[in-house]
């Protein structure tokens, strides 16, 4: 056994008795991360002894459930590698299945893509690194998570907005133009448990949502009916408990139909997916312009 599988079976001792379900990952990223590697190169690597004492730190940040995301100043999100840190929501893998079901849709030929509480502007890149015809407008309000957003868009046809989406009229130049919304808003019902690297480093302005989570979902379906031209397609993330009370809250809406409780890849309901009825301005309802069908 060489020295550095050594080090990483050590390290992921002491992960795991800090009580990280992912300690042996964990134990490989941050070395690959101190070597400057992909993972799979670990095998062939035996590094020199600057790396092991860098490592030692790494590991012994992680065992005081710093976030993994933290120490490698990174986040895989669908086919991007996102700048992250403190200040903003790490994006999570769940989010991957709300990314995937976005791609699927059909839009027009030059769409509109608008994601509301864009964080890190995980799913504004990912959407516009796939959509190069599209021009997607990202709204956020923290200022310091506007700051990764920037960094993770730059190259992309992404708006950067700085703006609270429960603002009356928000984005009102796109009314009934808008192809996809998507929205991973903060939902967490106030109060809940959650593990140290979510609870001391996430924000906790992106996390919780009222004492239902519902605070910002509601005004999230208002926007997305005003926003949306006729055929649109919006999907918004919800708690793990919220799933009726998200459906009910677009089915209660007259402008929406097909509204639809989706899963993760988990198998747990994550979000829900709805399509905008025409308009009542005249204009025909074309249904190849984001329909869910899926």
């Amino acid at each position: 056994m060489t020295r550095l599988r050594r080090a990483i079976d050590e390290a992921a001792g002491t992960l795991e008795q800090a009580g990280i379900d992912s300690a042996h990952v964990d134990a490989e990223l941050l070395a690959a991360h101190a070597a400057g590697l992909d993972r799979g190169l670990l095998r062939f690597h035996e590094p020199d002894e600057p790396f092991y004492v860098h490592y030692r730190d790494l590991v012994e940040a992680r065992s005081r459930r710093i976030p993994l995301q933290h120490l490698t100043e990174s986040a895989a999100f669908g086919p991007l590698l996102l700048h992250v840190g403190p200040g903003v929501f790490i994006p999570r893998p769940e989010t991957e299945s709300l990314l995937e079901w976005a791609l699927r849709q059909r839009l027009s030929p030059k769409p509109t893509i608008v994601d509301l509480c864009t964080g890190s502007g995980a799913l504004a890149a990912a959407l516009a690194a796939a959509r190069h015809a599209a021009h997607v407008v990202a709204v956020e309000d923290s200022a310091e998570a506007l700051r990764y957003a920037r960094r993770n868009c730059a190259g992309l046809d992404v708006e950067l907005v700085e703006a609270d989406v429960t603002t009356p009229g928000l984005l009102s130049g796109y009314d009934g133009t808008v192809d996809l919304l998507v929205a991973n808003p903060p939902y967490i019902p106030d109060g809940a448990v959650l593990d140290p690297e979510v609870a001391d480093h996430d924000p906790a302005h992106a996390l919780f949502g009222g004492p239902d989570g519902m605070r910002v979902i509601g005004p999230i379906v208002a926007i997305a009916a005003r926003l949306l031209r006729s055929g649109g397609a919006v999907a918004v993330e919800h708690d793990d408990d919220t799933a009726a009370s998200t459906v009910a809250l677009f089915e209660e809406s007259s402008a929406f139909a097909e509204v639809t409780s989706r899963r993760d890849l988990a198998g747990r309901p994550r979000f829900v997916t709805a399509m905008r009825k025409a308009r009542d301005d005249g204009r025909e309802w074309v249904a190849n312009y984001g329909g869910v069908h899926t």
